[in-house]
This record gives structure tokens, sequence and C-alpha cells, in this order.
């Protein structure tokens, strides 16, 4: 997967060692991108860039993207033209064990981000989130909706940072002029999501290869929209070139409950491993499915891969990283 339309640019990825960050920064490569990766490697790992750490075209920076100053955001690639913010703890486990680090990279983080894109007056596009929705009272979640967010809930570290990067964006385009981008992604999975990081579809599939009970939360009725990371670094290219301020909804339609989900990773294993139901989390949004029509209209983008086709690339890669056999099926 490549995309010519950013060749010779100079882009900034923040939490580029990230699950979708390196995807996305070797996406950027292949099209002849220019890519300075910067990530503080709390959550992500540079290993994930392993396949692209001999590119010349690569720049690796360890650092936390609220220290980043010009200087070093600019190196020896110049001036940058795009700047790319996906820095954020994402995960469940993570945030709530790291919730002022959380809050920070939202905050702090972003205001930096902006600054340089300020600066060299590059394209800026942040990387939110569905979680601004919150427990939505709307279904499918268009982007006019303002939300249902409890600011004060454990969840509130991850979803208010997304809202106030957000607010922050677009105080910087009203007063500053900067030519801003956002897309809101929901539930992005695929290869390299962390195997204990709390998110779904990595934990049912590890739990499905070890042979162990899938732990579906409440009454699992619950639903998700799961769009594989391909497409999503896609969503995100496109809104990289594009001239559209958003928010832009990004995310695969199709809508299942976690039972339902849970059974797709039993067929796609062929595991024998039994779900149970465990304790909902406080503040668990009900439903969660993306209206795309905007994204349709102003990126020209849709999913292509379905979710049979990403579970089963997605779990061949969790099996290979718990070094499990491929069970006997029938």
């Amino acid at each position: 997967m490549t995309d010519p339309s950013l060749s010779g640019a100079h882009v900034l990825v923040t939490g580029g060692a990230g699950f979708l960050g390196s995807a996305l920064c070797e996406t950027l490569l292949a099209g002849g991108a220019r890519v300075t990766c910067v990530d503080d490697e709390s959550t992500g790992t540079v290993a994930n860039l392993a396949s692209a750490v001999a590119d010349p075209g690569l720049r690796v920076v360890v650092t936390d993207v609220a220290d980043l100053d010009l200087a070093t955001a600019r190196g020896d690639h110049g001036r940058v033209d795009v700047v790319l913010h996906l820095a954020a703890t994402a995960s469940p486990v993570h945030y709530l064990r790291m919730p002022e680090h959380t809050l920070r990279s939202g905050s702090a983080g972003t205001l930096r981000a902006l600054e340089v894109a300020a600066a060299d007056d590059a394209r800026f596009v942040l990387a939110s989130t569905s979680e601004v929705y919150g427990d939505a009272e709307v279904s499918p979640q268009p982007e006019a909706y303002w939300g249902n967010v409890n600011p004060i809930g454990p969840r509130a570290v991850y979803d208010e940072s997304k809202r106030f990067s957000e607010a922050a964006a677009f105080a910087f385009r009203r007063s500053r002029g900067v030519d801003v981008g956002v897309v809101r992604i929901f539930n992005t999975y695929g290869p390299r999501m962390g195997l204990d990081d709390g998110r779904v579809v990595p934990t049912f599939l590890a739990q499905a290869w070890r042979g162990e009970p899938l732990t579906v939360q409440g009454d699992g009725a619950q639903t998700r929209s799961f769009c594989y990371v391909d497409d999503t670094v896609r969503a995100l290219v496109a809104m990289a070139t594009a001239d559209e301020p958003g928010p832009v909804n990004v995310g695969n339609p199709h809508e299942l409950t976690m039972l339902e989900l849970a059974e797709r990773v039993l067929s796609v294993t062929g595991s024998r491993s039994e779900i149970v139901h465990v304790d909902l989390p406080q503040d668990d949004p009900a439903r969660r499915c993306p209206d795309i029509s905007r994204a349709r209209e102003t990126l020209g983008w849709k999913p292509e891969v379905d979710l049979e086709d990403g579970l089963a690339r997605t779990a061949t890669w969790v099996r290979d990283q718990i070094s499990v056999p491929v069970p006997p099926r029938g």
C-alpha cells in the first residue's frame, strides 16, 4: 500500500512508533515522503519500525511531543510540510495507569505540535477519536453530534484530552490561520496492537489462541464498528492532502455486538474457548457506529477491508506473537 501524493514532503508523525503510527510511517515512506517519527515509547516502541529503519527518509526522535522544539522537529529534513498528530494514550489499560500523561499528551502535546505547524505553515492533521461522542444518544454518530461524555469519570482523561485537542486545533485555525484537519477514528485494529492493552480485538484473539475464556464485558450487547489499520492509514493520508478542516469520521459502518465479535474470533482461530461475562467498565458506550457520509464526500474514502479478512490477518499476527501452534479443525 503506497501513496505518492506526499512524495518529497517532510511529514512529522507524532506517536509514530505506535500501532497505527508505525503503519502510517511505512506508507508515507513507501510513497516517497521524508518522515520524522516522534514518540516517547510510553506505549509504542521503535521496534514497530524495524522494517523501515534502513530507509534514509526516516528520522526517529525519542521524546515526549510536549517537549518537542522546532529545531528538533525540522532536523536534517528541514521545514515541516505536514504534521500528523497521533500521539495519545488510546488503550484503556494505559490511560487508566497514566492519567496525567494522557492529559498532557492531549493538551500540552497538541499545543506543541500545533506550534510546529504554525511556525512552518504546515498542514496539521489531528487523529481524534470516536470517544469524543461518549455514550452516544444517537446512532450512527454524525460529526454534528456534540456527544455525551462524563467529564470526571475514569475514561475522561482520554475522552476529554481529545476534545481539548479538537478545540485547540480549531482555535489555531481561527486565530493563526493554521491549515487543520480533524479525523475522528473509530476502533482501528490490526497487527502490532498491544496484546495486553485492554482493547477488545487483540484481547479476544490472544485468549482464543491460548485456549482461555473470551471475557465479554457486561451482557455483550454493546456494539462497536471495527476498521482495519490499512483503511485508517489511507484516510489519514487522504486528510493530509485534502482541503478539508473536518471533523470527519473514519471508521467502518458495519456495527456488531461484542458477543458477535467473540463468535467471529472463535471462528477465525478455530478455538474451542468458552465465552464468559465480566463486569462492564464505568461509562462504557452502549453503541459505537460512524456515519461516514462526510468521509465519502470530502475525502473520497470508504473502508475496503472487510472484518473477516482483517480479523484473519490480525489473528495470524497475534498467533505468531504468542507462539502457539495452529489448532486442528473439526
